[in-house]
Parts: structure tokens; sequence; C-alpha cells
């Protein structure tokens, strides 16, 4: 190089990065045709780090404070160009910066269902979306793995990769929290968490450091979602299989009105059945009524036929096989049902 093309080399004696744009990960220092000043300053703010690479080989990396570049703060830089304790010539280096906040409401979800595997249905179709937040937290790694050489780095660029990696762990998750497929829409919290531990290992594996993960709706399928009804309206009115077959008939009445039985003749003969069968049950909520004062005070068995209690149970296995009903409740009520054939 020349003496003039030497003068006229413009050097650098001040380096920082001031974030003017949102959603930038790595941000290169603009070097074209200029080189830093032996002793120049190096600011590093809050939520950043910088890092020099110098022909491809990550050097020196520097967390928030200000720096004067010497020999003595960039120790590696100055073993890899092997320069003599004088250090008085201005260096060529590339410099980067990478933002280490947290980029927060970044949002993931299932575009399509994800089939996954639970202990009691087999397999099942699930949907799920939430927000998830992350920060760079090794930036050498993130730069090796990621970002490269490119000059500017942003969220937008990553993000396809990231929700990819929260829905390739949902599976993992659930299976990891131990919670029952039916009860995964009221336990959202702790199913957010298992998202979050079994997604930070694959996080961490390009630098980056998965901090929180919310999870806002599970949507189950349809017929599981009823089933879960079913079993809310039971926890409503206890154990009772009385007032039990009094919310399922109190269900049904709404689609008796509407003709939901079916249309013509055969539906008219349905909801003929079905208001018999209505019928049969509140005359019998009213006889238990008028006589619960007088078997209170003899406290006698009431004697039932072997037709209802056959048709009694029968209803009570097919609650048991749907999940409704666990095999303990299931055995007490049989149990509590025979011993009425006196």
């Amino acid at each position: 190089m020349g003496l003039m093309d030497f003068v006229k080399k413009q050097f650098i004696d001040v380096i920082e990065w001031v974030e003017d744009t949102d959603g930038v990960l790595a941000w290169r220092y603009p070097f074209q045709d200029r080189e830093i000043q032996n002793g120049a300053s190096l600011t590093v703010r809050e939520s950043q780090v910088a890092m020099f690479v110098n022909e491809g080989k990550v050097a020196d990396v520097f967390g928030p404070g200000r720096y004067t570049l010497t020999t003595q703060t960039l120790p590696i830089l100055t073993n890899l160009k092997n320069w003599d304790k004088a250090f008085a010539s201005p260096f060529k280096s590339d410099v980067y910066f990478f933002s280490t906040r947290q980029q927060i409401d970044q949002r993931w979800g299932t575009s399509q269902p994800v089939t996954i595997r639970d202990k009691d249905f087999g397999a099942v179709r699930l949907r799920a979306f939430g927000n998830y937040a992350y920060r760079v937290a090794d930036p050498k790694l993130f730069h090796t793995e990621i970002s490269g050489t490119r000059d500017t780095y942003t969220v937008n660029d990553l993000d396809g990769q990231l929700r990819a990696l929260m829905l390739q762990t949902i599976s993992e998750a659930v299976a990891a929290s131990g919670i029952p497929f039916l009860d995964l829409a009221a336990n959202q919290t702790k199913f957010a968490q298992a998202l979050q531990d079994t997604g930070t290992p694959a996080f961490a594996k390009y630098g980056i450091k998965l901090e929180n993960v919310t999870l806002q709706n599970v949507s189950l399928p349809d017929e599981l979602q009823k089933i879960l009804d079913q079993k809310i309206g039971m926890g409503m009115v206890g154990q009772d299989m009385g007032k039990f077959m009094q919310y399922q008939t109190a269900q049904a009445i709404p689609q008796m009105a509407s003709g939901a039985g079916g249309s013509g003749v055969a539906g008219d003969a349905m909801g003929l059945g079905a208001g018999v069968a209505l019928g049969q049950v509140l005359a019998q909520n009213l006889q238990q009524g008028l006589q619960a004062a007088p078997a209170a005070a003899a406290a006698a068995p009431v004697a039932v036929s072997a037709d209802d209690v056959v048709a009694t149970l029968e209803k009570l296995a097919d609650l048991k096989t749907k999940g409704i009903l666990t095999q303990e409740e299931f055995d007490a009520k049989k149990a509590e049902l025979l011993k009425k054939l006196v």
C-alpha cells in the first residue's frame, strides 16, 4: 500500500452499536476500507455482547462495558495476529454485536393436529398454541451455527426454525408431564413447563436459551371433548348415580325438543319413547320423594326387579368403558345394586 493510500484510509477510534431496530439478533460493524486504530474505544451496552473474528476464527468476546483496545484487552486476537508487544499499527478485524435481551411474544402453534400417544386413549390428535420467549445465550455458538457472516440476522430469519423446534417437542412434553390427555386443558401451566423443559436442550444447540413458554389453548378432539363434558357433569352432581341419570336426562331434553332423534314417523316414535322414559324418571323421582320419610324411619332395604338391576349395570359398564367411571366406582355401585335384590 502506498503512502497516499495509507493517508486516505480511515481509522476507527469508536466502536459501538445503538439498536435502532427491533428484532435484530446479530449485526456486523461496517469496516469497509477502514481499520481499527490502536487504542480505539469499544462500548458494549447492557443486553449486548461484542465479538471479534479474525480470518474466519472467533477471537475475543466482550460483555457490557467500555474497553480501550490494546494487546492487554485483545489477548487472543493479539496471539492470532502474532503482533509484537508494541502493537503500534492499526488492525483489521470483523466485529459482530449480538443482542442478548429477551425476544418476547414469539408465537407457536399447530397448523395441523399433532398425533400423540395417550395411556388411556391410545393415539389422539391435539391442537395447541401459545407464546414463548428466548435470548441469545452463547454468541460464539450462535455465530458459528446460525448467523454466520451476514451483515444482519433478525428474529424473523429464525422464526420458522424455532417454531418447528417447539412443535416437535409436544409429544415428548405430554409424556413427560404425566398429565392424562383429558386433563391437559385444565393443567395448562404444568403442560407449558413441560414444553419448556423438553424444548430447552434443542434451543441450546444453537446458542439460544428458551426463557419462557406459555400455553393459551389446547383443543381436544370432539369425541373426547364429549367424554370430558360428561365427566365434568358427573363431578357436578357427585357420585350419586340417580342424580347422574337425571343429569343425562336433562341434557337430552333440548335434543328431544329439536327432533334430534330423527324425522317423520321414526323420529316421532323415538321422541315418544324418550318422553315416556323421561316421564318414568320424573314419576320415580316423585315417588321417591313421597316415600323418603317412611323409608328413612324404617331403614329397610328397597327391593328392585332383576331386570332393572341388569339394565342399570349395563349402563354403568358403558360409563366405565368410556372412562367416566373408575373400576372402583363401578364395583361399589354394582355391590350396592346387588344388595337391593331382596
